[in-house]
């Protein structure tokens, strides 16, 4: 009799605990709080994009037509690009209160004062438009979190304005609220004006190592290799990521808007929209070209997830391709699934690198559909358009001699029936696996039934 490992020490039971951990570590308050503050700003940046495009569309004559009406358009720009670490404050601090159990409100209000009070400059008195912008992502995301955690701090050691419980809960939170407020502004004051410190100034100092490595090639090509290997391995890469590069990104892309608008060229080529148009093809791993891979296959099975989630992944969405064959946890077609990542990723920097394709400058939804993808978010360049129909067959070439061999290997494999519940119909229950089961795992659920992804 083969001897079987302890339970807890096999490899799966390892990589389990592995996923359980990362997805620990990207649920915790902070990071999550961080991940759902820059994602609650995205339709701002959509909407601003919508502006910029208008003020500056892609066809000569429409340019002209409304030349007089562009500084107007430019207005919805200016209120959503041009304050959007504003924005961010407010949304971190918000949910970020929430998970911590205090009021979101009260918490909130500190957090967006201090920042605004960072943003002064000490030598006019009035506030200075650029620490409100892009360049202050990262800056309101430590004053977001700082705030809710100083107030979280003085509350559990009762070191707040309690109220007797007849007070009017609003304002009972009012007063409670006083005590970290007057501190943490105490405390921003003289880090900004007794000090002279510029918080903004110093944080992008700080992270400009990491600002600078993901607007590289081998930078972004390390993104690429976690993002889809955590998928891959069933983990969800972007959310476990996205606390980190998501704000650089967003901070890339208002940068590249606001020199588009100006008439200048987009400084960063890995600005939001880079990894989520011209990466994802399709959704993660460009499984687009998978499905139309697997459209005609003669094995049945892949035939009809491939054509039950091509209409999906017209619209990025691929899930029911990538837990239906499954992509997860498949080692035949984890290869392909990183490769044509890594392949489209290093081709499209390289293109963007050497000017041959527009940059990203404006934000659309991440379900627009591969190609009118590429021509919006390069702000109307039809090469970005073309790029993107190309990408789609150099995808399928990389995916054909696996998706083949998978393909080779479903039409191999024994029946459902006689391999997957010898259990149930020797013991459990003769009638229900006599009667019930068969039809259902021959024709409802094989793809489901050969590997079983989910628990």
């Amino acid at each position: 009799m083969a001897h079987e490992p302890p339970r807890g020490h096999s490899p799966t039971d390892r990589l389990a605990a592995f996923a359980d951990r990362v997805s620990a570590w990207t649920e915790t308050p902070i990071l999550a709080a961080i991940r759902t503050g820059v994602v609650a700003v995205v339709p701002l940046t959509i909407v601003g994009g919508l502006f910029v495009l208008l003020a500056n569309p892609p066809i000569p004559v429409w340019n002209d037509q409304l030349a007089r009406w562009r500084d107007l358009l430019q207005v919805p720009v200016a209120v959503t690009f041009g304050v959007l670490a504003l924005f961010v404050c407010l949304a971190v601090a918000h949910d970020l209160a929430g998970r911590r159990g205090l009021d979101p409100l009260a918490a909130t209000l500190p957090a967006v004062a201090a920042f605004l009070l960072l943003a002064v400059d000490p030598a006019s008195g009035s506030l200075s438009p650029a620490p409100l912008g892009a360049q202050g992502i990262l800056t309101a995301i430590l004053v977001a979190v700082s705030a809710v955690e100083l107030q979280r701090w003085l509350t559990r050691r009762r070191l707040v304005i309690r109220l007797p419980a007849e007070v009017p809960a609003v304002v009972g939170e009012s007063f409670a609220a006083l005590v970290p407020l007057t501190v943490l502004l105490t405390l921003v004051w003289v880090l900004r004006f007794g000090l002279g410190i510029d918080l903004t100034a110093t944080v992008q100092t700080v992270c400009r190592p990491l600002l600078a490595a993901l607007d590289t090639l081998p930078g972004i090509l390390v993104y690429a290799l976690l993002v889809t290997g955590l998928w891959a391995l069933g983990i969800n890469g972007d959310n476990a990521l996205d606390a980190v590069v998501a704000p650089v990104f967003l901070q890339e892309l208002a940068a590249n808007t606001a020199a588009w608008e100006q008439g200048g060229a987009a400084p960063h080529v890995t600005a939001l929209g880079f990894f989520t148009t011209f990466v994802n093809v399709g959704g993660t791993g460009a499984t687009l070209a998978l499905a139309l891979v697997l459209l005609r296959s003669r094995d049945p099975v892949c035939r009809r997830v491939a054509r039950l989630s091509l209409p999906t992944q017209i619209f990025q969405i691929n899930e029911p391709l990538f837990f239906g064959l499954p992509v997860v946890l498949n080692p035949l077609l984890m290869v392909p699934y990183v490769a044509s990542a890594v392949v489209l990723t290093a081709s499209t920097w390289a293109l963007m690198e050497w000017n041959l394709i527009g940059r990203p400058v404006v934000n659309v939804p991440w379900t627009t559909p591969p190609v009118i993808g590429h021509y919006l978010v390069t702000g109307g360049d039809w090469r970005a358009a073309v790029w993107g129909l190309v990408s789609i067959p150099l995808a399928m070439a990389i995916y054909w001699p696996f998706a083949r061999r998978h393909e080779r290997r479903t039409r191999a494999s024994p029946p459902i029936s006689a391999t997957a519940s010898p259990p149930i119909s020797a013991t459990a229950s003769p009638p229900i696996s006599a009667t019930a089961s068969p039809p259902i795992s021959a024709t409802a659920s094989p793809p489901t039934g050969v590997t079983n992804p989910r628990p």
